[in-house]
């Protein structure tokens, strides 16, 4: 594509860079930038500094903080005594936005994936088995995209909390199988939270 200015061209290489976005959106964004005050374009790129060199990562939970923890995290009205494990901060969001459930996250960062050189000790796992001997932790949730690498991940998680009498619980599969959590829709999504399930009654099947 031949463009009017070098600015021009530079500003939409920038936005390409970013994921889904294509060379005709970046442009649009681009055009739609330069329409705007230069003022508002002022407060949108120091909002985007800011942002990147102030948020922290929750000390507790690994979810993204503006403080040392996370807003859940210091909330005393979330019930404490439950943590639901999710692979990232976007499937933390897609749970909160059902409201269905009130209990503590834990964020692992990922799923295990040898194939991908990824093991426990690449993930927040160890943190977690932590955070359950100290906080009088009664369920674990395994909130994890159900594929073979989240089953893998569950599977090992559960043995690491083997002994420590607590419930393990897995969604519902009203989740497919192989599919992302965090696309699924937030009826689906609350649904398989509310109708979660012992994740020995799995292993059975």
């Amino acid at each position: 594509m031949n463009y009017p200015s070098k600015l021009i061209e530079n500003a939409v290489a920038e936005f390409k860079k970013l994921p889904g976005i294509g060379e005709k959106t970046a442009l649009r964004l681009v055009l739609h930038l330069l329409k705007q005050d230069e003022h508002k374009v002022e407060n949108f790129s120091e909002t985007m500094v800011k942002l990147r060199k102030e948020i922290k990562e929750c000390k507790t939970c690994f979810n993204l903080s503006d403080d040392e923890q996370c807003a859940i995290c210091t909330n005393q009205l979330r019930e404490k005594q439950t943590i639901c494990v999710v692979e990232n901060i976007r499937d933390i969001i897609a749970i909160e936005s059902t409201g269905s459930f009130r209990g503590m996250y834990h964020v692992l960062g990922g799923v295990i994936s040898p194939i991908n050189g990824i093991g426990p000790e690449e993930l927040n796992v160890s943190a977690l088995i932590e955070r359950v001997k100290q906080e009088g932790t009664q369920e674990v949730i395994m909130a994890i995209s159900p594929t073979i690498e989240g089953d893998t991940t569950i599977f090992y998680i559960s043995k690491m909390l083997n002994g420590l009498n607590i419930n393990i619980s897995t969604i519902a599969r009203g989740v497919s199988f192989g599919g992302e959590l965090e696309y699924t829709d937030e009826l689906t999504l609350a649904r398989s939270i509310s109708a979660r399930m012992p994740y020995q009654n799995i292993l059975i099947k």
